[in-house]
Order: C-alpha cells, then structure tokens, then sequence
C-alpha cells in the first residue's frame, strides 16, 4: 500500500527540516508555511482610464466605433458597458479594452451616454456618481454634411444637375452604413449640370456644400414626393427619408423646372424644364397696394382648384373659384383668374394666367419649382 499523501505545507517543512539537520523550522520557513496557508489576495479592481470619443465632445462622426479602455484586462464574463440610445452593433473585448462597433450608427445630433457598470470600479476621470458605482461619459453627434445633402439631391434628380463619385470614393449605394458614413464624411465627386439651355439667373442660385436658394427647392420637391411637410427644412425626417429613398434609388418622377414672372410691359411668364424652354404665356401680378413678392421662392402647395378668399383693397370680401394653383410665397401663387386681359398688373399679388395657359403650365410647376419674380 502506498504512504500517505503530503499536502504543500507538509512537504514545504519536510524540505526545510533536511537542510536544516533537524530541529524547529526557521523564522522564515514558518512565514512561508503560513502564505502557504492563506488564500491569495484578490486582484485589484479594472479601473476605467479613458472612453472614447472623449466625454463632452461634440461633432463626432455617428458610424465611428467607441473605445472604452481599462486598467487591467477584463475577467471573462464581466458586464460589458451600456449604450444610450441603444442601437445594433457587436462589442469585442480585447485585453484592455471593450469595443463598440455599431451595425450603421447614430444619427446627426445625438446626445449618446456610455455607462460603465460599478463592477470594474470606480471611475479614475471623477465623473463616477454614487460614490464611483457607475461611471457614465457623453458625446454628441455632429450634423450631417450639406453637401451630401446636394451630392444626393442631384443623384434622386431633384437639382438640374447630376453628381458622380470619384472612382476612389465609390459607395454602395444599398449600404445604410456607408450612406450615413458619407451623410458625416461626404465622398468626392463631381457636380454636373444636366444641360446648357437654363436662364443665366437659375445658375446664381447654387453653392456648392453651402444652403442656399436652389437646395432649398430641391429639398420642398423631395418632402413633397415623400409625404412630408414642404417647408425645405432639412430636419431629422427629411434626412431619414433622404437615405432611405438614396438606398433604393427612388428617384424624381417629374423632372425639374424653373419659372419666371416678368414684371414689365408686358408681363409673362416663362417656364422651362429638364434645361428646355417649354412654356410662355402672357401674365398678370400684382397691384400696387398688392403686389407680387419680388425674388424667389419654391412652389409649396399645389392644388387644382379652390376657393380663394380674402378682403379687396377697398375692404370688401371676395370669394374667387380660381384653378391650376401652385403656391409659391404666402398666398401668391401662379393659377388661372378670369380677366378680360392680360399682360398687365391686375391682381392681389397673385401670377394669373389664362385657362388654357394656366391648365398647360400646372404640370411645369411640380413642388420644390423655384418661381423667379422679377421687375
């Protein structure tokens, strides 16, 4: 039969005793016998030494990863951060840091909380609440881009001008991750405008990656044909609308158009489309104690036929059965008035036209048409 079996204190003194010849164990060896007997000490708490993006920090691109590094690699098993607003993505922790990659990522303008739960320990930046149980850091997204905002435009059709990527900037246009990475960070490319046959003054309207007047219509034209309100804001809607139509290549039905109300003698309108002239009419404004708006606005509200209603300069009321209206500032719109000429101020601030006239230009003026009204 074998001999008993020697725990490690038994066989620590045993050694110790051999070369001591005999006798009581040492000082030392009664210290290590002890060690020997205690559990080991636990291992100091991760602490958290840094998030990124930084705490406070603004304009962060939405599809970038965030980065949350430890003093100490994470025990297996640890509770990972949390997100705020949480969305899809894929965390991977690598010795001493834990890696938030999103699927597609945060809007434009989002305020975005990070908590670290209270098991790593308290927080080393001093943002730790309750006394270090939970450390939380924020960021906010940045805006998106306006010249994205244009690049799509005139890729869906709704500016009289195409855009083409630079062959190193090429995105897949299915991709909703790529689509809000170039929503933060545009691509390169190149703006092209769709022919030669527009008036001198539709060209003065564009600025390439700044607002400006013709943007404006486009984007009226796209809120329109997606159901949203035609203001020309470009809100949280409009560009949640904007990638998705960009996605699925939903692009402009009714091609793009451009008018001019001549205020002189005599007074017209000119209407052209896709860059080609394709209407001409004689045309009344407005009066002098009611004018026409002067300068350029895009037609917001288009209805076939209404009542228009409201107060004669002498303080009467009418009530007019007008046709073919497009809005284009307030309550001046192009449509058909009944008058026995035309080509002269006659009307409340309105651009009237002739039956035939007004019923042949209602289709020129799709939502988001910039009307020109110049003397």
């Amino acid at each position: 039969m074998a001999g008993p079996v020697l725990t490690s204190a038994v066989v620590t003194s045993v050694l110790i005793s051999g070369c001591t010849g005999g006798g009581t164990p040492s000082g030392h060896a009664g210290a290590a016998q002890d060690a020997a007997r205690k559990p080991a000490a636990p291992a100091a708490p991760a602490r958290l030494v840094a998030v990124s993006p930084a705490h406070g920090a603004t304009g962060v691109i939405g599809t970038n990863p965030i980065q949350v590094t430890y003093s100490r690699p994470l025990p297996a098993g640890a509770p990972l951060p949390k997100i705020s607003p949480a969305i899809p993505g894929t965390w991977l922790v690598d010795g001493t840091t834990a890696l938030f990659t999103p699927d597609t990522g945060f809007p434009a303008k989002t305020r975005v909380t990070v908590t670290i739960p209270a098991v790593i320990g308290p927080a080393a930046t001093g943002r730790a609440s309750h006394g270090g149980d939970v450390a939380t850091e924020s960021f906010t997204t940045a805006s998106y881009s306006t010249l994205r905002l244009q690049q799509l435009l005139a890729q869906l059709g709704y500016l009289p001008m195409t855009w083409a990527a630079a062959p190193h900037a090429t995105i897949v246009a299915t991709s909703p991750a790529q689509q809000l990475a170039a929503a933060y960070d545009p691509p390169a490319g190149t703006f092209s405008w769709t022919n030669g046959g527009w008036p001198s003054a539709l060209y003065s309207f564009w600025e390439q990656g700044k607002p400006n007047t013709m943007t404006r219509g486009a984007v009226t034209g796209f809120e329109a044909d997606h159901g949203l309100p035609a203001d020309g804001d470009t809100g949280p809607a409009v560009w949640k609308a904007l990638l998705k139509a960009a996605e699925a290549g939903q692009a402009n039905t009714h091609g793009y158009s451009y008018a001019i109300a001549r205020e002189g003698t005599p007074e017209t309108l000119t209407i052209w489309h896709e860059g080609t002239e394709v209407f001409h009419s004689l045309a009344n404004t407005g009066i002098g104690i009611a004018p026409t708006p002067v300068g350029t606005f895009p037609v917001y509200e288009k209805l076939p036929f209404q009542i228009m209603s409201g107060s004669n300069p002498d303080g009467s009321h009418y009530a007019d059965p007008v046709k073919w209206v497009s809005y284009f500032s307030g309550g001046a719109a192009v449509h058909y008035f009944a008058r026995g000429s035309y080509g002269w101020p006659q009307s409340l601030g309105c651009v009237e036209l002739p039956y035939s006239a007004a019923k042949e230009a209602y289709p020129y003026l799709p939502y988001g048409t910039l009307v020109t009204v110049t003397r």
